[in-house]
């Protein structure tokens, strides 16, 4: 499996087995697929007890008031089709039955009636007004390059979230947000946006093949342009934040050292040391903030772009559930101490559903995620939205379709 997802690249002799293994797996390809295929189903179809010991125990922040600490949950467990979860606690109950109401009426794609350019990420619509850009945060949930699900009000949640940080952080560096004409929705300023992503790091961590975590374990010190010591395990706290930059490629994002992002003519010095030290101030704030609701922000990535002035601003979206990582702030020292793995507040149960399900690389469609676990993801982006804000989630009212809520929305906008 990992020589199949090529998550090992650099030589290393405690991989020496599956560095054979990469020369040869083009022959092999064709009869080891179906086996692992199969592998995959019947793990999928086994007893919810070796499921528990594979899935991590998710545990979330307590509700509003604001700034009240984030605790574990109380146990109880949502149980789907192989995959057992802790459910959250702290949230209003009465926002469970409309989450469920809400899984056949998700924003997942836009049609708006506007002119300009229409573009389609993998979350996000964005609508070229010329001078400004409408973007719409969807309720799509993405991981392994596609698309899994629709997560009700996920798309409210990120967008939200993403202003009420903008909001907070002004003081720091001009963004790009004007207004949220609708939940989903957010008016910016168009700017000319840097190929280059700023991934700030607070923890040794991470598994994807950018992760610093994977180069250091390695056998790789310097990283970035950031140099790391000997000895630090996996998850530990770093002396201080650093950034590690990635361009962006066709298919993945690349890492990048500054030097490197000056000399290709991604960004000018000037340009480079403005956004950067603009990135390690945000993140350092959103530490402050996070710790004071019993969270800690492990990472995030941030977008800089000029604005027609010239004007460096921050783009794209700042310290939500799908840009950066949060970890439970109480238990992390005991549990890093044991060996163990952080206590997290995140949407990977969801992926390791769907890792047990079938392989969601290669297979050419993907199973229907379980309701129950869809239900639970919208509960945890929900709740760590009023543990960020500390503002109660407000759920629009129904009664018509979405897309003709955010098109009325729009309208009524002047746009």
């Amino acid at each position: 499996t990992q020589v199949r997802n090529s998550s090992v690249r650099r030589y290393d002799p405690r991989h020496r087995d599956l560095h054979k293994l990469l020369h040869i797996w083009p022959t092999v390809q064709p009869m080891a697929s179906p086996c692992l295929t199969a592998c995959h189903r019947v793990q999928a179809s086994h007893s919810t007890s070796r499921h528990r010991t594979m899935t991590p125990h998710l545990f979330a922040p307590h509700s509003v008031p604001a700034h009240a600490p984030a605790r574990r949950c109380s146990g109880r467990r949502v149980a789907a089709q192989g995959a057992t979860v802790e459910a959250v606690t702290g949230l209003d109950p009465s926002l469970t039955p409309l989450i469920e109401a809400a899984l056949d009426d998700c924003l997942t794609e836009t049609s708006l009636d506007l002119p300009g350019t229409h573009y389609v990420g993998k979350v996000r619509d964005t609508y070229d007004l010329g001078d400004r850009l409408l973007i719409v945060t969807t309720d799509r949930q993405s991981a392994f390059d596609r698309i899994l699900a629709s997560v009700p009000f996920k798309g409210q949640v990120l967008n939200q979230t993403s202003a009420w940080w903008m909001q907070a952080t002004r003081h720091i560096v001009p963004n790009a947000l004007l207004s949220l004409p609708d939940p989903n929705a957010a008016l910016m300023t168009k700017c000319e946006v840097f190929p280059v992503e700023f991934v700030c790091r607070g923890f040794m961590t991470g598994s994807t093949d950018t992760s610093l975590w994977t180069h250091y374990a390695a056998g790789e010190r310097t990283y970035c342009g950031n140099t790391f010591r000997d000895g630090l395990a996996k998850n530990a706290r770093l002396a201080q934040c650093v950034i590690t930059p990635t361009t962006k490629a066709a298919t993945h994002d690349v890492p990048i050292t500054p030097r490197e992002i000056v000399e290709q003519g991604l960004m000018s010095q000037a340009d480079w040391d403005t956004a950067s030290t603009a990135a390690l101030e945000l993140f350092r704030f959103g530490q402050a903030e996070a710790a004071k609701r019993g969270l800690l922000l492990v990472d995030t990535k941030y977008e800089f772009g000029k604005d027609g002035a010239g004007t460096i601003r921050l783009v794209d979206e700042i310290h939500t559930p799908d840009s950066s990582r949060y970890w439970l702030a109480g238990s992390y020292e005991a549990r890093h101490a044991a060996g163990q793995e952080p206590e997290n507040v995140d949407k990977e149960f969801l992926r390791l559903w769907f890792r047990g399900a079938c392989d969601p690389y290669n297979d050419p469609v993907l199973p229907a995620a379980p309701a129950e676990l869809v239900v639970e993801l919208s509960r945890r982006y929900i709740l760590l939205y009023q543990t960020i804000t500390g503002r109660r989630f407000e759920v629009p009212e129904g009664g018509r379709p979405l897309h003709e809520r955010l098109a009325a929305n729009v309208a009524a906008a002047g746009l």
